[in-house]
């Protein structure tokens, strides 16, 4: 598994998406529409994207650290 960081090259809107893809080895297009599908359902699903989408460290940022 690779680090938990949202991509540089790839992404739409924050990255999220693609960061879980990546990690979770699939692709990027079936996790959005997996978060799309789950935005139909009741819950927190927006807010926990957003929080991701701060929380989770860009790709180029993470490289500097290290």
């Amino acid at each position: 598994m690779t680090a938990l960081v949202r991509p540089t090259h790839g992404r739409m809107i924050g990255g999220v998406c693609a960061a879980l893809a990546r990690r979770f080895g699939t692709s990027a297009t079936t996790m959005r529409v997996i978060f799309l599908v789950s935005c139909l359902l009741p819950g927190p699903q927006f807010l926990l994207y957003i929080a991701l989408w701060i929380l989770l460290p860009s790709e180029d940022k993470a490289r500097t650290a290290w």
